[in-house]
């Protein structure tokens, strides 16, 4: 592995070791590929610590997973996940309140951030998910049919044993990703959307850029964000990480609001209902490649699903029906971290279905990583080679 050195903070007149080992003066440019939630707040990341940043989208910011994905702020079922996804969740849950505000009022765009608690059915996996709280300090209760039915009255069969947690937030994705991108404009960052990247510039054992539709940029380091697509430019060079898009599908109703208050998750299907009454409801789990087409097949289940569930949904117009790529990862851990064999190439992606959850987290973690800071989390779970499972 060569090495270039720490990479100065701020200063352009800072010198830091090249890869050749010569000494020239450092740009401090960073390339940022992927305009999805994780590669937006990475850029911001990089913005705010005072280095130029370049970010590369192969067709608009946040429309990708970011923007069909759910926008719950936990993973589901968290405890069954390894703890170094409970790390990261557990870091950005703690700062997203603040974030969101922190971003609408420069943008005029308000994430809006709902603290609506999430009721979990789960009936096999009390003493699993109570040592989790435990262990995490997170708010879990179990409940009977009675409170359940309290919590949310519009569910058709509430059930004694199910899991509530209180404090488990949402944030409206589409408006998450608007807010970021006019954020990242008003603090200078050039977003070239419609560009996207094909090939990365690796030379002698460093990464010096991206080949993009628009030509070759070169960059002191470069940020791989682009969630499914992410193996794709990365296959072909050592150590790829094992990333690949599994398709989701959504229904979204159009209901008064407050018809549904309450996040409710069950056999991996969930339903979301926002301020406004649009309420949604997923997902599916389809290996289908890059296919994002959406089909009736998956429309008429999960209607029926919804509907079974939530009775007063029968009288709501499903408004729209859509589908995302999710960047699937073993264990659903990310891989964050600089390549083990090429010098200034580094990556963020592989959040399968919690870009949302873990992006303010994996977006610290992995700016920390790019500049040489004390990192938020031990890195060492979600480097490239890691273990995961």
């Amino acid at each position: 592995m060569i090495d270039c050195g720490n990479f100065p903070t701020s200063g352009d007149d800072r010198r830091a070791p090249d890869c050749s080992g010569r000494f020239s003066i450092l740009m401090n440019r960073i390339l940022v590929i992927g305009g999805g939630a994780v590669g937006m707040l990475t850029a911001l990341e990089l913005r705010e610590a005072g280095h130029s940043v370049v970010l590369f989208e192969r067709g608009a910011t946040g429309r990708e997973s970011s923007w069909a994905g759910g926008g719950i702020v936990s993973p589901l079922f968290p405890w069954r996940y390894l703890d170094s996804v409970t790390r990261l969740a557990s870091w950005s849950q703690a700062h997203y309140p603040a974030f969101c505000e922190r971003i609408a009022r420069p943008t005029g765009v308000d994430p809006e951030y709902t603290a609506s608690g999430l009721i979990l059915i789960a009936p096999d996996e009390h003493d699993q998910a109570t040592r989790w709280a435990e262990q995490h300090g997170r708010v879990l209760q179990v409940i009977d049919r009675a409170r359940f039915a309290a919590l949310e009255p519009r569910a058709a069969h509430p059930v004694d044993g199910a899991l509530w947690m209180p404090e488990v937030g949402q944030v409206r994705n589409p408006r998450l990703v608007r807010a970021l991108r006019i954020h990242l404009e008003r603090l200078g960052v050039t977003l070239r959307t419609g560009d996207g990247v094909h090939r990365l510039l690796v030379d002698d054992g460093c990464c010096r850029g991206v080949a993009a539709e628009s030509g070759e940029h070169t960059g002191d380091r470069t940020v791989v964000c682009a969630g499914a697509w992410s193996g794709g430019l990365l296959d072909g060079l050592p150590d790829p990480p094992a990333i690949h898009p599994l398709r989701g599908q959504m229904l979204m109703f159009r209901a008064p609001p407050g018809t549904i208050t309450r996040m409710v998750l069950e056999a991996n299907r969930y339903v979301i209902p926002r301020r406004d009454g649009r309420t949604l409801f997923g997902s599916t789990i389809e290996d289908v490649g890059f296919d994002k087409s959406t089909t009736a097949e998956a429309r008429a289940e999960l209607f029926q699903i919804a509907t079974e569930r939530f009775p007063v949904l029968r009288d709501c117009v499903v408004e729209a029906h859509w589908a995302g790529l999710r960047p699937s990862s073993p264990a659903g851990v990310p891989f964050i971290g600089r390549h083990p064999r090429i010098a200034d190439l580094y990556v963020n992606a592989g959040h399968f279905r919690n870009g949302i959850v873990l992006g303010l987290a994996s977006a610290r973690l992995a700016a920390d990583l790019v500049l040489g800071r004390e990192p938020i989390v031990d890195p060492s779970p979600y480097a490239w080679t890691a273990a995961r499972g």
